[in-house]
């Protein structure tokens, strides 16, 4: 495992990190605590000391197995969670001081922890980027001792912009993959000048990236793969980046080309995203072990030469940005 700095937090954390969205198992199916805890503790016997969660995930199901591994750990884990997603409706005037307050605190309990490593807004409406005092509340937490860091979790490069003017915010965590490149334009920028950490999200496009799925793979009825293709339940960049699924499938046919000898494309779409110096770290979900020793198996393979990497760039071009680019 390689280790990079998570911006101004001054933690050093593992390049591949752990997601934990399906952390109890497949999209759609009961929460498995015994799936979750395995799930977590081969990813930390594996060298990932940074764990990403949310109290959203599965109603607070994954902070609790998240929480009940690493204090049986006794490596030094880092844990990120979020807050925000339970408002509902989820509008600019819901995001209240007191109300995520409550959240942190609510989260602090279901995890047995004293102190947050890094609280994130979770994926606010672009107004909650305006409004200063919701910002400012998260240095009384800290003050407290309720948070070590703040961060945000975002669904456009504006928003990420928009939150590292806030001088408390240490890390962003937006969707980056070979399918999704725009954040590394302006915002990689401007976010390295701040000493901002980053964090990749939806790293393999909902799985997409993996190159298993073709015009027959079907999804759960809960899953949201199935669901929200178009955005009926929430921002429709979530689900395989947004991309048309066979649009997205065109391209993944034309990345196999490119390596014919590989049958799970997870790992390469991986290392394509750490060869970015301004990316700290990656957050690829499972729900199962095997998907957790895939993403690890990154560093199994040969370098990607700078042949390799400006043909998958062609096929981005090509297949994607014509599409995408511009509407995240």
């Amino acid at each position: 495992m390689n280790y990079r700095k998570l911006g101004k937090t001054n933690f050093n954390i593992s390049e591949i990190a752990l997601g934990t969205w399906q952390v109890g198992g497949k999209w759609g199916s009961p929460f498995n605590d015994k799936t979750a805890d395995k799930l977590i503790n081969t990813a930390i016997d594996n060298g990932v000391n940074f764990i990403d969660t949310a109290d959203v995930y599965e109603n607070g199901l994954s902070e609790t197995a998240v929480g009940r591994v690493v204090r049986s750990r006794s490596e030094r884990i880092y844990i990120a969670t979020k807050c925000g997603r339970h408002i509902n409706p989820h509008v600019n005037e819901g995001y209240q001081p007191k109300v995520l307050q409550k959240y942190v605190e609510d989260s602090l309990k279901r995890m047995g922890l004293e102190t947050l490593d890094l609280i994130q807004l979770h994926c606010p409406p672009n107004q909650v980027f305006y409004r200063p005092e919701i910002f400012e509340m998260f240095d009384r937490l800290k003050e407290q001792g309720k948070i070590l860091n703040l961060g945000v979790s975002v669904e456009k490069v504006e928003e990420a912009l928009k939150a590292i003017e806030y001088s408390n915010v240490t890390t962003v965590q937006i969707i980056f993959n070979l399918f999704r490149q725009r954040p590394s334009e302006l915002f990689f920028k401007e976010a390295q000048k701040k000493d901002i950490g980053i964090i990749a999200r939806v790293p393999l496009a909902s799985g997409l990236l993996t190159g298993l799925y073709d015009s027959k793979t079907t999804f759960g009825e809960q899953d949201h793969r199935n669901f929200n293709r178009e955005g009926a339940a929430f921002d429709k960049g979530e689900t395989f980046s947004g991309i048309n699924y066979e649009l997205g499938l065109k391209a993944i046919d034309a990345l196999k080309a490119l390596f014919p000898e590989v049958t799970n494309l997870a790992p390469i779409a991986l290392q394509w995203i750490l060869s970015f110096n301004e990316i700290t770290c990656i957050i690829p979900g499972a729900s199962k072990e095997s998907h957790v020793l895939s993403n690890l198996s990154v560093y199994d393979l040969p370098k990607l030469t700078p042949e390799k990497v400006t043909a998958m760039n062609a096929i981005y071009e090509q297949y994607i940005k014509p599409q995408v680019h511009q509407l995240w």
